[in-house]
């Protein structure tokens, strides 16, 4: 990433770029602090478009169950590390808040609305590889891209492991940059804080891996290109770097003292990160007041989540599925929910690969040199991670989930930065020269790409409907169940004895047991009882909300008459014919309980119904 041609090399380029230009170019409408302005506007507006209304949307399924779990844990104190629920950051986190806020829906997404609304942050961190505009084009995509929009306002990991991977990036390129090695330490805190919230953080470092090598390896068939030695290039990297550890601390030795024990702490504060939230409660609260217990409770927080997270994940039983339908998935979604980010993310490619640096610089850096062409480090490090993530990600997901496209989105937002920046600086140069023709395109460019994004969002933000299934998981319950989860509420607030019966049912096509679970104690600590709890979700969510009494029937017992039934009774709706008859006076509220195939009734006493 640095080299001492001038490619990212330690004295910042913007301020090289600009010195240069002062002369030759006009100032630039988006310059030094402007442009940090800039990027701090489009970070308030992205925490605004996800913070505004966000419980509005009914939990989906994987939320009910993370949330479940997470309520479980405030209420209990009790939570140790399950890695199908994946990392703890949020059940941590959310007791937290559940204590500051309250329980609600609102409250249980707050924490990954506000990181991925803090996301578009992390474009200032480049600041030294693509110049101003490319700067805020990044912020834009990160803070207005529909996928990530979506998935900011849903309690789900995904954005929070891609954000936390990103900055961690962003502040080991700002160490390189600068030379200053307290950007380590923050790298560690991001690292650490991804790994903690989700397993696919081991492809983030791979993918970072795997980019470097193929960008460093772009560098040597350049300069085989031009005719330099690539092995006289090789065999100068060490006095490169010796030079800049002497520039730095005076002596070779004691500068790489330096940095040696600064890498080693870094790592340290990784560690403890991951050890303080993969510890089990309570015993982590436990052997800080007795120390003799606390190496137990750190190798269970690191060696032995490891193995946890191995034997449910690295085993490979996860990704036995067919590789086509989930690749075409996941094209499908990227197209529908990040279409314009695909198209922009071509466009730089093209532009940052084939145009002239000069030709793209409007007063920022450009992270190699003016007049050079060439893809930069930063374009193409973009491009070989986001076809990786494309390529690997039908592999390692277990399911077909749209929440995956997000760890393409991300990449692809560094290629498509140039793209929209591209887009700005053709649109101003028309404006200056009059082109009325080339103002009149380029205004059509823009006004279409505007109302794709703000279209694209308005419909996604908080849908349950079919239409939008390329973007949602198909576990997404209708949102009119919500209205009626607030009536059975209320009347568990004052009901006396059992307040909800789930009815238990086989699938008709499938024989697979339905909402019955034999044991209705064992939810109180993980992993649930059985057989069928997870057919509830999200209703156990809202029902633990208001510690509504809950018990089920045994499948095999339906056809008996149900002795004494509480106010509330669930079931699918092929029982519905069955319970009508049973339950005279009581209203029948149906709903979708999934995109398709699946509807819940829920049958109410109204009569029970407090009055308010």
């Amino acid at each position: 990433m640095t080299s001492d041609d001038g490619v990212g090399a330690s004295a910042p380029t913007n301020a090289v770029s600009r010195s240069e230009s002062e002369t030759a170019t006009p100032e630039p409408l988006l310059a030094g602090a402007r442009t940090l302005y800039a990027v701090l506007a489009v970070t308030a507006l992205a925490l605004l478009a996800r913070v505004v209304g966000l419980g509005a949307r009914i939990m989906h399924w994987d939320e009910g169950r993370v949330g479940y779990w997470a309520l479980r844990y405030h209420e209990n104190g009790e939570f140790f590390y399950r890695p199908i629920i994946h990392g703890p950051f949020i059940p941590v986190v959310n007791d937290w808040v559940f204590t500051l806020v309250g329980v609600s829906d609102f409250s249980a997404r707050l924490v990954v609305a506000v990181v991925g609304g803090l996301f578009p942050l992390a474009a200032w961190l480049f600041r030294e590889h693509l110049d101003d505009t490319e700067v805020v084009g990044l912020a834009l995509v990160l803070a207005a891209n529909p996928l990530l929009v979506y998935y900011s306002r849903f309690m789900r990991n995904d954005v929070l492991v891609a954000a936390f991977s990103v900055f961690a990036l962003g502040f080991v390129v700002r160490a390189v940059d600068t030379g200053r090695l307290r950007y380590l330490y923050f790298a560690a805190v991001s690292m650490g804080l991804a790994f903690t919230t989700k397993g696919n953080a081991i492809l983030y470092i791979a993918c970072y891996l795997g980019a470097a090598v193929l960008v460093f390896d772009h560098r040597l068939v350049e300069l085989a290109a031009r005719g330099d030695s690539v092995g006289s290039y090789l065999r100068s990297r060490p006095a490169w770097a010796k030079r800049r550890l002497t520039s730095r601390w005076n002596t070779f030795e004691y500068g790489a003292g330096v940095l040696a024990v600064n890498v080693v702490g870094a790592l340290l504060v990784f560690l403890a990160i991951v050890a303080f939230f993969y510890a089990p409660r309570p015993e982590l609260g436990q052997a800080l007041g007795n120390p003799a217990a606390l190496p137990g409770v750190l190798d269970e927080a690191t060696v032995g989540a490891a193995e946890s997270f191995y034997d449910s994940w690295g085993s490979g039983d996860h990704q036995d599925h067919p590789y086509l339908p989930f690749f075409y998935g996941l094209s499908e979604t990227l197209v529908y929910g990040a279409g314009l980010t695909l198209v922009f993310a071509v466009v730089g490619l093209a532009v940052d690969g084939y145009g002239s640096r000069s030709a793209q610089v409007d007063g920022g850096g450009d992270g190699g040199g003016r007049g050079r062409r060439g893809r930069r480090w930063l374009v193409a490090f973009g491009l070989y991670w986001g076809v990786a993530s494309l390529v690997g990600y039908p592999i390692a997901t277990d399911i077909e989930a749209p929440w995956a496209a997000v760890h393409v989105v991300v990449p692809l937002a560094f290629p498509a930065s140039v793209g929209i920046a591209y887009l700005y600086r053709e649109t101003r140069a028309s404006v200056v020269a009059r082109d009325t023709v080339s103002v009149g395109l380029a205004a059509i460019v823009v006004v279409a790409a505007l109302s794709g994004v703000v279209g694209a969002n308005a419909a996604y933000i908080d849908s349950t409907s079919q239409e939008d299934k390329e973007v949602l998981q198909w576990a997404q319950p209708d949102n009119d169940l919500k209205a009626t989860m607030q009536t059975v509420g209320r009347i568990a607030e004052t009901n006396e004895g059992v307040d909800v019966l789930f009815y238990g049912s086989y699938h008709p096509t499938t024989d697979e047991t339905l909402l019955y679970v034999e044991n209705e104690e064992s939810l109180e600590r993980m992993p649930p009882g059985g057989p069928a709890w997870h057919s509830r979700l999200p209703l156990p969510w809202y029902l633990e909300r208001v510690d509504a009494n809950v018990t089920s029937t045994e499948p095999s017992e339906n056809g008996t008459e149900l002795q004494n039934p509480p106010p509330v009774v669930v079931a699918y709706e092929w029982e519905a014919d069955n319970l009508r008859e049973q339950l005279p006076g009581y209203t029948e509220h149906r709903h979708l309980f999934r995109l398709w195939s699946d509807e819940v009734v829920v049958f109410v006493d109204e009569s029970a119904i407090p009055e308010e």
